[in-house]
C-alpha cells in the first residue's frame, strides 16, 4: 500500500475502534480522550500476525477492530489492511502489541 492509503487505512481504524469502545466502555473512552487521545502506529508482517492480535484482543476483553477495504483503490475488495485497538490502557495494549516496531 501506499504511504497514503497505509495512513487512510490507520484512520479507519482509529475512528472505528474508539467509536466501538465509546459504545461499550464510555469512562475509559472518556478517559482515553482527556488524556490526549494516544495513537501509535506498529507494523505487523502479515495476516496471520494481525489475526494472532486480534485474538489476544478478544481473550483479554480489549476493544479491536479488523478493517476491511472495499477495494475502489489499491486492494482487492475485502482485503484486511489494519487492525485498531483500543482505546486503553498502555500497560494493556502492551501485551498484546510490545514486540512490534514502531511504521518508520
Amino acid at each position: 500500500m501506499s504511504t497514503g492509503k497505509m495512513i487512510a487505512q490507520a484512520c479507519h481504524a482509529a475512528v472505528g475502534s474508539s467509536e466501538m469502545a465509546k459504545k461499550e466502555n464510555h469512562k475509559a473512552w472518556r478517559s482515553w480522550r482527556d488524556e490526549g487521545a494516544k495513537k501509535v502506529a506498529l507494523e505487523a508482517e502479515s495476516l496471520k500476525e494481525l489475526r494472532d492480535l486480534a485474538e489476544k484482543a478478544e481473550d483479554m476483553d480489549v476493544t479491536y477492530m479488523l478493517i476491511q477495504d472495499a477495494g475502489h483503490t489499491e486492494v482487492t475488495p475485502g482485503t484486511v489492511t489494519v487492525l485498531g485497538l483500543g482505546p486503553d490502557r498502555s500497560d494493556r495494549l502492551d501485551k498484546i502489541t510490545g514486540s512490534l516496531p514502531l511504521i518508520k
